[in-house]
């Protein structure tokens, strides 16, 4: 009897206190959408320099398509402006992801975009796959 008693215990003990530490030091993880260069770029690419610089350790995927993939572009009408915070948070560790469905509906090559974007399949896809790996979703 007193050995299972100490072995509830020792469960109980462990699910009430091993759960909670374990969160407690997981890295957060958040994927930004990006579908309107226009009206989202800059302001996702600003929180995610805020979020970085509150949280460094923070793993970032920055998911574009639709018109959303514009300001990855190297002629993008406002390159000058985005172009450094790209660059800049691309040494920070954060990764551009471009639609390939995007690419091919607007016929557009890899070499039209800046050196610091990756190529995924489909964005929303994408964004779904990182979901479910624990990463929040933010879409600006």
């Amino acid at each position: 009897m007193k050995t299972l008693l100490r072995g509830l215990l020792a469960a109980f003990l462990f699910t009430a206190f091993a759960a909670p530490a374990t969160q407690a030091f997981a890295r957060d993880k958040v994927v930004y959408h990006i579908n309107d260069a226009e009206q989202q770029a800059l302001a996702a690419l600003r929180n995610v320099r805020n979020q970085l610089d509150t949280v460094p350790d923070t793993d970032v995927v920055v998911v574009a398509h639709a018109k959303g993939v514009d300001f990855l572009m190297e002629n993008y009408k406002d390159a000058a402006t985005v172009g450094p915070l790209i660059s800049a948070l691309h040494a920070r560790g954060v990764k551009f992801e471009v639609c390939e469905i995007t690419m091919k509906q607007r016929n557009l090559k890899k070499d039209q975009f800046v050196l610091d974007a990756d190529f995924t399949p489909s964005g929303v896809v994408e964004i779904t796959r990182l979901q479910q790996k624990g990463y929040a979703y933010i879409k600006p």
